[in-house]
């Protein structure tokens, strides 16, 4: 496990981001993740909003609460947070400063809300044509929706998502349900990141930047991906199946004696071990189940034998019987029982780093694994302010009587 980031890939660069809440800083998460510097840009005394979205929050070493949200932390490692109030003509001069000096611009904004301050992509790209200036909204920079605040449960209700989401209409549960965690503000951060790079590699050749227009609702219907071609297929919407897969069967949850347990499978030879590890071996030579198209026309029947054969042993006894068989299954875990697993603590998951207050933070490790220039993991996430000192001084050249006037009037 890396944690210093001098060898990484994106070591020589440096990214100011004015985004906050969770799209835009899971995007420049990821950057530094890969060695950017990223400069966090957060408003005095009150910062990113999601300090304050707790409990929970990390715990200090009685076990009492400090004042880092558990959110804010599950975003924020790596980077610097540097308070600046932006609204006034002091600490627009500050961004414009760093902007010269930064490579990429993150901000999340409402359509047309930093113009005000001289900090919109017009403004800073005429100071520096280099800078690539990445705005994350939830409709995109034109359109008839593009000044509307964007929220990722909206956004989940708008494109369709929630409407191919929990158990069908008829069901007990059934109805329209969001998906566990904010899943479209985390895609988007994951196409910014993309399109930042892309643009970087881009400014190797034509020694240009440009504006990087990234909506919540767009990432939300290019990630439909099948679903949204069956659509476009056949003009028929999608509609909600509970854990069933549209296009292959069985692919599903299985009610065990004293559980729930998954098979996916994917392919006819898959399906015939299946059925040879569940004494049922008639099911894989009748014409209704042969194939996946037959099985997906006769789900319901085929869902009716699986249940009644799958209810008659527990569900351990039928992980290992299927895992025998080469058949691909697995449990349905609890976030708890998900970091228990022993595979994740080989692939380094988890990492734990020290904490001004809490004393260490324990935080998700990322999932990208680089054979030669590894993700570093290099501070915890930051205070509020706690680099704003450093930064102005390194990155700017401010004297510390200069630092010691910005803090007393409030701009920092």
């Amino acid at each position: 496990m890396s944690t210093n980031g001098k060898n990484s890939p994106l070591s020589d660069l440096r990214i100011l981001d004015l985004s906050r809440v969770l799209a835009g800083p899971w995007c420049s998460q990821l950057l530094a993740d890969l060695g950017a510097e990223v400069i966090k840009i957060e408003r005095p005394r009150s910062g990113d909003e999601t300090r304050a979205w707790g409990p929970p929050y990390l715990k200090d070493g009685a076990g009492n609460d400090t004042s880092e949200s558990a959110y804010y932390c599950a975003v924020n490692r790596n980077k610097k947070s540097v308070t600046v109030d932006i609204a006034r003509a002091e600490g627009q001069r500050i961004v414009r400063e760093l902007a010269l000096k930064a490579d990429v611009l993150l901000e999340n904004y409402k359509v047309g809300g930093l113009e005000k301050y001289g900090l919109d992509y017009a403004a800073l790209a005429a100071l520096n044509p280099r800078l690539i200036y990445c705005s994350i909204t939830g409709f995109g920079q034109n359109g008839p929706w593009a000044e509307r605040p964007g929220y990722d449960f909206i956004i989940q209700g708008i494109g369709g998502l929630m409407s191919v989401t929990g158990e069908a209409d008829g069901r007990p549960g059934g109805g329209p349900q969001k998906v566990g965690v904010a899943l479209v503000d985390i895609l988007t951060g994951l196409y910014a990141a993309n399109a930042v790079q892309a643009a970087l590699l881009e400014r190797e050749r034509s020694g240009l930047g440009q504006h990087i227009d990234l909506a919540l609702l767009d990432t939300e219907v290019a990630s439909l991906a099948n679903l949204a071609l069956n659509y476009l297929s056949t003009g028929i919407s999608p509609k909600r199946m509970g854990n069933a897969h549209p296009n292959i069967a069985p692919y599903q949850v299985l009610p065990a004696a004293d559980g729930h347990f998954i098979v996916a499978v994917g392919n006819d030879g898959q399906f015939r071990r299946l059925c040879e590890a569940m004494n049922l071996p008639d099911l894989a030579s009748d014409q209704r189940f042969s194939t996946n198209a037959s099985r997906v026309g006769n789900r319901q029947a085929l869902d009716d034998c699986l249940e009644h054969r799958a209810r008659q042993r527990g569900k351990k006894e039928w992980l290992v019987t299927l895992e025998a068989a080469d058949v691909p299954c697995g449990p349905i875990n609890s976030i708890g029982e998900a970091f228990a697993e022993p595979q994740l603590a080989a692939r380094d998951m988890l990492v734990t780093l020290p904490h001004p207050t809490a004393g260490q933070a324990t935080l998700v490790g990322n999932p990208i694994k680089l054979s030669r220039t590894p993700v570093g993991y290099r501070s915890a996430p930051p205070l509020l302010g706690e680099n704003t000192a450093e930064v102005l001084q390194r990155v700017l050249g401010y004297s510390p009587d200069e630092l010691a006037r910005l803090q007393a009037a409030g701009i920092t």
